[in-house]
């Protein structure tokens, strides 16, 4: 099937609609960058970008380069320590949605960005954990932004960073975690919501012309399918032209 999208304008497309009617959104750089600002744009006109370096309400004339480019200081309500920014927004509770992405994920929403293969003699060594995991922990929910690759969505974590529903049904809610975990996550083939039951990961809708069976051989599990599975709106004409005449211009992360 021709369209004329790429797969990550997709991916942001339909993380920014995710944002619809949301206030408080903790955001890095990349794809779920300029999906926060589409939906500035967009379904989320009051929207307010908080990044981890201590910026609240951030409205960057360009696109960062990292979470400690000072454009993110354009336009902000406030500029404060990280101390300030995890203890006062994020553990207080005040963050509705944050968006996260890893090395691996599993069927639960558990987030590996530590290590591939063994502890001791790992094949490739990642970044760890920043604030993945506070974040993970505390916001009231998280919007995971990952390209479907088999590699990448495993049965098993090589090692567990940041938690997401643990091991499925009450484990967040029998620790007293302070989030509800992951709602989301959207891909470059499909979106997944979790059961509310098993808080298993959960196919909703698969992106025009991307068939079941080539996301589930993406998937190391035998995948959960929604009975209502439904096709991802494509996006629309105004969308396409905020994100390459505005947002991306030079088309980095599009």
């Amino acid at each position: 099937m021709r369209t004329d999208y790429s797969p990550s304008e997709m991916m942001i497309v339909t993380a920014a609609r995710a944002l619809a009617g949301i206030r408080t959104v903790f955001v890095g750089v990349g794809l779920p960058n300029s999906a926060c600002n589409l939906a500035r744009r967009t379904v989320a006109p009051n929207l307010e970008l908080i990044y981890e370096s201590g910026i609240y309400g951030a409205r960057p004339a360009r696109l960062p380069l990292s979470i400690g480019d000072p454009t993110l200081i354009t336009g902000s309500t406030s500029v404060c320590s990280m101390a300030d920014l995890f203890g006062l927004y994020l553990q207080g509770g005040r963050v509705q949605v944050a968006f996260l992405g890893g090395a691996q994920i599993d069927r639960f929403g558990n987030l590996n960005t530590t290590v591939i293969g063994d502890w001791e003699e790992p094949k490739v060594r990642l970044p760890g954990s920043g604030g993945a995991c506070e974040i993970a922990l505390n916001a009231r929910q998280v919007f995971v932004v990952m390209r479907l690759k088999r590699r990448a969505f495993v049965d098993e974590l090589h090692f567990l960073t940041s938690p997401g529903h643990l091991g499925g049904d009450n484990a967040r809610e029998e620790l007293d975690l302070p989030g509800a975990g992951p709602q989301l996550v959207v891909t470059d083939k499909c979106v997944f919501r979790f059961d509310e039951v098993t808080h298993e990961m959960t196919l909703e809708t698969l992106h025009p012309g991307v068939p079941l069976a080539e996301v589930q051989d993406e998937v190391g599990w035998e995948l959960k399918v929604a009975p209502d599975l439904r096709q991802t709106d494509p996006p629309s004409a105004e969308e396409l032209r905020l994100l390459r005449e505005e947002l991306d211009v030079q088309g980095l992360y599009r």
